[in-house]
């Protein structure tokens, strides 16, 4: 599959069907493809808490508002994504680099969660990326540490059905070339 075959299979999917499992070797294989993701310095701060088991995802799922939970049921893992804190776009001594400081590690983990979700469209597997969450109830959840913010969570399946591609905006819109 090309790269551009795996951009245009890759859409946001809200109905996942349930019957249908990851296997554990799929999402290593998925979450694997992460420490290729550039990074800040090669600071590699994108930090993964998968919840794969049916209780784990259940736990999850009640730290999301009733859309959102809806739209990740039937996902056969979810991805919780985070990033440590004060280390992309800091110095040695913990200065900020420049004005955007912790955007950096916000940022590397924006294109690691890009692999994420291209990585599973290669393998056939389908995502949606959900950002309207409880972090602290999901910090409970995996015991994450107070150094690292919870970002998103990615759910992760198999589709119903084949959602429509929505309206792009043109090239002219959103690039300047001079």
């Amino acid at each position: 599959m090309t790269l551009n075959e795996i951009f245009e299979r890759r859409v946001s999917i809200r109905t996942f069907d349930a019957s249908k499992r990851i296997p554990h070797e799929t999402l290593v294989e998925i979450i694997s493809a992460t420490s290729l993701a550039p990074s800040w310095k090669n600071s590699q701060t994108a930090r993964y808490y998968v919840a794969e088991s049916q209780e784990k995802i259940n736990e999850i799922l009640a730290a999301f508002p009733p859309r959102n939970a809806s739209n990740a049921s039937g996902a056969s893992a979810l991805v919780v994504t985070a990033y440590v804190k004060d280390v992309a776009g800091y110095s040695r001594e913990g200065n900020p680099d420049n004005e955007l400081g912790n955007g950096w590690g916000i940022y590397d983990s924006g294109i690691s969660n890009a692999y994420v979700v291209l990585k599973s469209a290669e393998l056939g597997v389908d995502s949606l990326i959900m950002g309207i969450r409880d972090a602290e109830a999901i910090r409970k959840a995996f015991d994450i540490p107070d150094n690292q913010d919870v970002l998103s969570v990615i759910a992760l399946g198999y589709r119903t059905s084949a959602p429509s591609r929505p309206q792009r905006k043109p090239l002219e819109e959103i690039c300047i070339f001079e």
